[in-house]
């Protein structure tokens, strides 16, 4: 059973972050480990409280496992200050001066209810530091926006951005369109080498979509691990998303957004 990394922020009500993961890595058949970055103090009606980790500790539970561990790939979710943000780099660096390792980064900025989980002095860190460590960075709209600095209003605009970003940073760079106002998602799939792929689904109108990016991500993630290329990866997760949120339109956990069911 290959082993995949989560390195998120908790989430007690279990739609996002290391519980989401722990899901879907686990339904996906890999083994899930974790390190938790971060305790949040959330349900399906928002985010309240973040209580960030020490980075050394950050950084002790990844070496735990790495030194125990043989991982085949790495998911990386809420990165809540540049402490923890130095610690996770540090250490990733540290372990990949000898072994290659499919990182995959979810750049979680702010929650659905409009809760920063992020330091806004982070994201520079991270661009500079941690995207030329990742094999792909799986922003949302208004996080790619945030990072290329530019209005994503069109299509032309959301291509010229994705392919401008896997350029700068030579990691790719999924754009996903579930913020987008059109009928379908599209997730837009750009590569260092130029080319790029689309993968298209009917919205579904539902709002239980609590987790959808850490689901993805963490699907991307475990489908790399068992030997898909990341374009492969990238349309096995969205249909495994895609679905998950079929099974979940319904359901009345909680009063909120509520989260993904995944199996």
């Amino acid at each position: 059973m290959e082993i995949v990394l989560s390195i998120a922020g908790s989430d007690p009500s279990a739609g996002a972050g290391i519980q989401q993961d722990l899901k879907t890595i686990t339904a996906i058949g890999c083994y899930a480990a974790t390190a938790i970055t971060a305790i949040t103090v959330q349900n399906t009606l928002g985010v309240s409280n973040v209580m960030p980790l020490p980075g050394d500790i950050v950084a002790a539970q990844i070496q735990a496992i790495f030194s125990d561990y043989d991982v085949k790939a790495v998911k990386i979710g809420q990165i809540p200050n540049l402490d923890v943000a130095n610690a996770i780099v540090n250490t990733l660096q540290d372990y990949y001066t000898k072994h290659s390792l499919p990182t995959i980064y979810d750049p979680v900025m702010i929650s659905t209810s409009g809760r920063a989980l992020m330091e806004q002095e982070c994201v520079g860190y991270l661009c500079s530091h941690l995207f030329k460590l990742c094999t792909l960075v799986t922003p949302n709209l208004p996080e790619a926006q945030t990072l290329s600095q530019c209005k994503l209003n069109t299509v032309n605009d959301i291509d010229n951005a994705g392919a401008e970003l896997a350029k700068i940073y030579g990691s790719a760079f999924l754009l996903k369109g579930g913020h987008s106002a059109d009928s379908h998602s599209t997730d837009c799939l750009y590569l260092p080498d130029g080319t790029s792929h689309k993968f298209s689904s009917q919205k579904i109108a539902t709002k239980n979509l609590h987790g959808t990016g850490c689901t993805l991500s963490s699907a991307i993630a475990s489908y790399i691990a068992q030997g898909a290329t990341i374009a492969q990866a990238v349309s096995q997760a969205h249909t495994f998303v895609h679905n998950a949120i079929k099974r979940s339109t319904n359901h009345g956990i909680g009063h909120g957004n509520g989260p993904l069911l995944v199996e």
